[in-house]
């Protein structure tokens, strides 16, 4: 077991350095303030002893004891601990599993790793805690003795994990109402339906407030309450999440991403991509496309209507 340290320099997972595509670490933390290092890599943490808060881009969330926390490449963690707290971390690379790939099977890229509309998180039940807690002893058995086919062996693991996580995620919507489709205000359905429709378009609190025929002010607080974020920072993440995609499995120029997103300034969109991810579109497309050997260029132009 590590002790976590704060501030840590960016870790970038690169094969050619001989770096596993997917590791597990315990961390005990005794910081109330932790921030981990970013990384080009996903992130589970599986919550086993403490409480606080946790905060990824814009949005900022309660975490305890029973959770699983999803996070995706590139992001910045920081985490305030009312006390010291345990935790087991699973990273992972594309080249390890392509979540997006995954996510045709079974559902757990925007249910567990790119949600914007809701918290990165799944509260597990007590059938799902000893599942998801053997699950997490298999794995970290397979990194530490790497018997025959251990790579195999952790990734059919991993992808159990990811299967019981998005079981779990679904069980919990379908338990709520039916006319909020989850959400614990029906505005928010309302609001991801016309965002995801419009959001390469309208790119301001005021034209969603007047589909929504509600003041700006009134459709602000509710998102506030209950995403933990502002409206405006939640269309920007929208806009990131698909320029981040462009970038990544298109050759579409930097400069037509920007403007397709609703930025005139091409320095200004890369200043906001790099204040998210740490790295320069430049950079963010170049080094992920080496290091997967160009797996990632699906297609050389995408139309601006694609749907991550």
């Amino acid at each position: 077991m590590t002790k976590a340290k704060l501030n840590s320099a960016p870790h970038w997972f690169d094969p050619r350095s001989g770096a596993p595509a997917i590791s597990i670490q315990q961390h005990s933390v005794r910081e109330r303030n932790f921030e981990p290092p970013r990384t080009n890599c996903f992130r589970i943490w599986s919550i086993e002893g403490g409480e606080g808060k946790f905060a990824v881009s814009s949005g900022s969330y309660e975490f305890a004891a029973g959770q699983l926390l999803f996070f995706v490449p590139y992001q910045q963690l920081k985490f305030a601990a009312r006390s010291a707290w345990e935790a087991t971390e699973i990273q992972f690379h594309a080249n390890f599993l392509c979540v997006e790939t995954f996510h045709a099977e079974t559902g757990c890229s925007g249910a567990l790793f790119n949600d914007l509309y809701g918290p990165p998180l799944v509260a597990l039940n007590e059938t799902a805690r000893p599942q998801v807690a053997d699950l997490l002893r298999q794995l970290a058995q397979e990194q530490r003795e790497q018997a025959t086919a251990y790579e195999d062996a952790s990734l059919s693991l991993l992808k159990l994990l990811l299967i019981a996580a998005t079981r779990q995620k679904t069980q919990q919507s379908l338990a709520c109402s039916p006319d909020d489709r989850g959400f614990r205000h029906p505005l928010i359905a309302q609001l991801r339906e016309l965002i995801e429709q419009h959001y390469c378009t309208l790119h301001t609190p005021k034209d969603y407030a007047e589909l929504l025929h509600v003041t700006p002010k009134t459709l602000g607080r509710c998102v506030s309450e209950q995403l933990g974020k502002t409206l405006t920072d939640l269309i920007r993440e929208r806009l990131l999440t698909h320029a981040k995609w462009q970038l990544l499995h298109t050759l579409r120029p930097v400069k037509e991403i920007a403007r397709e997103t609703g930025f005139k300034d091409e320095f200004y969109f890369s200043r906001l991509f790099k204040q998210e991810t740490g790295v320069s579109p430049k950079f963010f497309r170049e080094f992920e496309t080496e290091i997967r050997g160009g797996s990632n260029l699906s297609m050389r132009f995408a139309p601006p209507s694609i749907r991550e």
